[in-house]
């Protein structure tokens, strides 16, 4: 089933602040509901964000009172503020809300009812279109993975932090359909442990060989020669290829690059902030302390332990061989790579917008 989704007038969500342990349905009637979903990591990954960003728009038009097209731009305009403000460095989630928004200003009408269709309809076509381009990531980025690799992936990037199939682990997804021997090295992903509680769930489920680790063994296995690629994905890329992602992403690329490890960054062209010139613009949400001190329900250091806690790091394009995105492989220079591949993905999206509105 799909991670986020439009049900019975609700955004619905597999909460995954509860697995491997549970698997419970979430849904939330209100955009102030959807926006707490975001921020407390109901939802997550990049790409899911985005979609329910797009939902919680939807959603905000169904249970607008207003009852002219004014009125409506309004209670849409402040709710894209509420949902943006719930996580500030996945760029996905404002391109959701954005593309939202722009339709609802865009669309010529007077009947609010017609608005709000048209705009429930745009957020179903986005779920839709992320399904549809994970895929094409998936294979692009299969193509430079020799069979028989073993990778290392850190956070989670599988169908759980997208609407279906992935980004990196989409990657590893169309690599096993495609019959090639592969393994996988799991990062735990501390200090919230998305990849053991995540990755290796989903992995297992696949049937696709993995080991998880703790985050301090990567260096170890690289420089011993158990690791031929390194894989991840991004929550928000800059027009020259910088990538912030998860916390612990810098420190595997830089190592990598020391032991002659490829590394590839795999995002949708919706990922990709062309207005932002280097990673170091990119705002670095940080976190509550319990995350660090806390893990499960079991206190790990003592009380009033001061705790910094980014969730996020920026890896600069340097140490990145390629951005694995669904218009092909970008290649540096990144500036030039990325900007033709956010253009012909917006071209199509408007092609396609154009189509259905015939």
């Amino acid at each position: 089933m799909r991670t986020v989704f439009w049900e019975d007038n609700r955004v619905k969500m597999i909460d995954q602040r509860l697995l491997p342990g549970d698997f419970v349905i979430a849904e939330f009637a209100s955009v102030e509901e959807v926006a707490r979903s975001i921020k407390e990591m109901y939802v997550r990954g990049a790409p899911a964000i985005g979609a329910t960003g797009a939902f919680g728009m939807a959603l905000a038009a169904q249970v607008s009172p207003a009852q002219d097209r004014d009125s409506l731009l309004a209670d849409l305009r402040q709710a894209k503020e509420t949902l943006d403000a719930a996580r500030p460095t996945a760029v996905n989630l404002s391109w959701g809300t954005a593309r939202l928004l722009d339709l609802a200003e865009h669309t010529v009408t007077s009947n609010v009812d017609d608005l709000r269709s048209a705009l429930l309809a745009e957020a179903q076509t986005l779920a839709d279109e992320d399904v549809e381009i994970n895929r094409r990531m998936g294979f692009n980025g299969a193509a430079v993975i020799p069979d028989g690799a073993n990778l290392l992936h850190h956070c989670n990037t599988g169908s759980l932090a997208t609407v279906d199939f992935g980004t990196a682990l989409g990657v590893i997804y169309a690599c096993q359909e495609e019959g090639k021997q592969i393994h996988v090295w799991v990062d735990e992903t501390r200090p919230r442990l998305q990849g053991a509680r995540l990755t290796a769930w989903e992995l297992m489920r696949a049937e696709i060989p993995m080991h998880l680790i703790a985050d301090n063994a990567a260096g170890h296995l690289m420089r011993t020669g158990k690791v031929d690629v390194v894989i991840f994905g991004a929550d928000r890329v800059a027009a020259n290829g910088d990538v912030a992602n998860k916390i612990g992403t810098y420190k595997l690329a830089v190592v990598a690059k020391e032991n002659g490890i490829p590394v590839y960054c795999v995002a949708p062209t919706s990922t990709v902030d062309l207005n932002l010139a280097h990673g170091d613009l990119i705002p670095i949400e940080e976190r509550d302390a319990e995350e660090v001190i806390l893990v499960g329900d079991t206190q790990i250091a003592p009380d009033d332990t001061p705790v910094y806690n980014p969730a996020f790091d920026v890896t600069p394009n340097r140490y990145i061989t390629g951005i694995v995105t669904e218009e092909g492989i970008c290649y540096p220079p990144f500036t030039q790579s990325l900007k033709r591949a956010v253009e012909a993905a917006q071209a199509k999206i408007s092609e396609n917008r154009q189509q259905r509105g015939k």
